[in-house]
This record gives C-alpha cells, structure tokens and sequence, in this order.
C-alpha cells in the first residue's frame, strides 16, 4: 500500500506522527509492507509553530515540501491545489491520509478527489454547525468526498450519518491526538515546564488564545486581557503568545498591567504545553486540541468561543463553553473550587493510529 501523508499546520503534525509510528512499527513486524510520503504543505512557515514539532515528535523530514506560506484563505488553497496536483500524479498513492480541518485538508482532497485517488480523513464527523468558522467549511468538504472517515467520537458518527455519508465509510477509532499525548507524556512531565516558569502544581492558569473572534477585536481582547491581569491577583497566569495574539496586542496598544504574575511569554513547544496542561488548575484556550488535552487530564477547561466541534469534551470531559460577557464570572467559579472533571472517552486510549492502519489494510 502505497500513502501521501498530508501534514500542513501545527495540529496536523501531532496527528500525523503515531500514523507514521503504526506504519513503522508494522512494516518492522515483518507484515504487509505500507509505503508513504510525506507531504508538507508548509501552511505554517514559523519555525516556533512548525519545525520544531517534527524534532519534538520524532517526525522524519518531510519527502515533499510545497512551501505554499501564508496567505488569503482563497489564495492559500488555491496555491496548495496547484502544487498538490503535480504530485498526486507524480506518486500515484493507493490513498492520500488528510488530518485535522485545516485548509490543506480541504484542498488536498479536492485535489485527490477530482484525479480519482482515494481519500482518508482522521479526524472525521467533528461539527461545531458554525459555518463562520473557516475549518467547518473545510470540514464538510472533507468529509463528503472522502472515501474511509475516521471519527474520534460516537458523536462524529452520528454528524456523518446524518448528512447522508454511508455507515460503510465510517469507522469510529477513537482520537488520534490521545495517541501523540500518551507517547509524549513521560518527556513532557520530565521537562517540569511549570517549575522552570516559577509555578506549583495545580496553582496556576494556562492560557493559550489566537482565535480572530478573540484576538482581531480591541474590545474583546482588551476585556480578556483586563481579566487575566485581575486573575493574576489571585493565581499566576501563564500565556504563551501567539504571534498573532502579540501581534493585536502592539497594535491595539492594549497594557497587559504590572502584575508580575501575568506571564505572558513567547510559543511553546509541543511537550512544554502538555506539562502546564497537566499541571494547571484550570485552563483557559480557544484551542480545539487543548479541549481534548484537558479532557484526558481531567483539568478544569474553560473555551473562549461560542461553540465548539469537539462537544464530548463537554458531555463527558472537564470542558465549558464561556463567552466575553460571562468570562470573569466563569473564572470564579472555578477559584471558588466549582470545578468540573468529567471522564476520558471510549477509545481515547492510545491506538488509534494503529486501529487506523489496521483497517486500511483490511
């Protein structure tokens, strides 16, 4: 079996590299030998946002660089669609593996679809039903012309049946992000980022937020930011900054306030981000990967958005939706103890990528 591996974005490389490992420990076995490539998109360019994951997670160099950059969302696909073509018909793979909803997913199935290679999609059937969001379109794209869709959840299931996609095509196999987690928890707790930053376990907040709706508006961000400042009275504030976040910040000419315990500091790396995850006593994100992060640990989660496509972290995770105008009141309900811990999903267990190979050869 011959594969493209499609990797374009931050969270794709966390999602990419146990299918890499699942290949590689079955190929070592002496089993049916599965060939890939790796494809990178280059959608993230930032070496903080995106090499340093490959070393972090053990990924190999990417064989196929397309080194699109940032651009417009038209203009970003379109440039993808360009440069994948060529090397679908290049390569000829039995099938190109997409992950994630990001707009190399989108485009690199149109790509696939439209030549007549078939498709793979991890991390199928998620659905915020917010089609303001750039990755639901990317999402619904995806997921109708894919030919195998992997869901993380029963509730993934469910979305996909009801927009009419045949139950043939489904296949629940739990979520693939669990399985980078659990492979790189024993190095994210030797890493002890929260003592380095000068904090306790349990007794601080780790914030992470990027989000236009969040970021791209002065009111909002100076509202968030006023409350992390009066937050940090009462516990440190640990926010890494996004480049974006950094970037409204200056421009806005928000004061992020005096209050040595807000420390706003710059990315992380994959494994520093686990650690604090763990180690919070809740956390505040717009990040749909921290959700699911946050569920397994059981740490208290607060999600700056209206919706979110992962709801399981709700229904049976630590997670909650809160808005700008609820922040603060949200926030304390969690520094009087009202916290919420919920419980880890079905197949949330670390082998997933191995249920995904497993199929794919059947």
């Amino acid at each position: 079996m011959n594969l493209l591996l499609i990797a374009g974005a931050r969270p794709n490389f966390m999602k990419i590299a146990p299918i890499i490992k699942a290949i590689s420990n079955r190929n070592n076995c002496g089993n049916r030998s599965i060939e890939y490539k790796l494809v990178h998109t280059g959608q993230h360019y930032d070496i903080n946002m995106s090499q340093v994951f490959f070393k972090e997670l053990d990924i190999p160099s990417p064989d196929i660089n397309l080194e699109v950059g940032s651009s417009s969302h038209a203009v970003q696909t379109a440039n993808i669609m360009i440069h994948f073509e060529g090397i679908c018909l290049q390569e000829k793979p039995d099938y190109v593996v997409v992950v994630g909803d990001v707009n190399s997913t989108m485009a690199c199935t149109l790509v696939a679809a439209k030549i007549g290679i078939k498709v793979a999609h991890v991390e199928a059937g998620l659905r915020s039903f917010d089609r303001t969001m750039p990755e639901e379109i990317n999402r619904i794209v995806t997921d109708s012309l894919a030919d195998i869709l992997f869901t993380p959840s029963t509730d993934a299931d469910e979305n996909l049946i009801k927009e009419g996609i045949p139950k043939s095509k489904i296949k629940f196999v739990g979520n693939i992000m669990i399985d980078t987690l659990i492979a790189n928890l024993e190095k994210a707790r030797n890493k002890k980022t929260h003592m380095r930053l000068g904090l306790k376990e349990n007794n601080f907040v780790y914030v992470t937020l990027h989000r236009p709706s969040n970021v791209d508006n002065k009111a909002a961000l100076s509202t968030i930011m006023g409350d992390l400042d009066r937050l940090s009275s009462s516990l440190p504030v640990c926010f890494p900054l996004h480049p974006r976040t950094r970037k409204m910040l200056a421009q806005y000419g928000i004061s992020c306030g005096s209050n040595k315990n807000l420390k706003l500091i710059d990315p992380i790396g994959y494994h520093d981000s686990i650690c604090l995850a763990e180690q919070a006593g809740f956390v505040l994100t717009d990040s749909g990967g921290l959700q699911e992060e946050t569920t397994f640990f059981q740490t208290p989660c607060l999600t700056l958005r209206p919706n979110t496509e992962r709801p399981i972290t709700i229904t049976e995770g630590s997670n909650k939706l809160t808005n700008i105008k609820r922040l603060w009141s949200d926030i304390e309900e969690l520094l009087k103890g009202n916290t919420k811990k919920g419980k880890t999903p079905d197949l949330w267990d670390g082998h997933t990528a191995e249920r995904i190979i497993e199929y794919m050869l059947s």
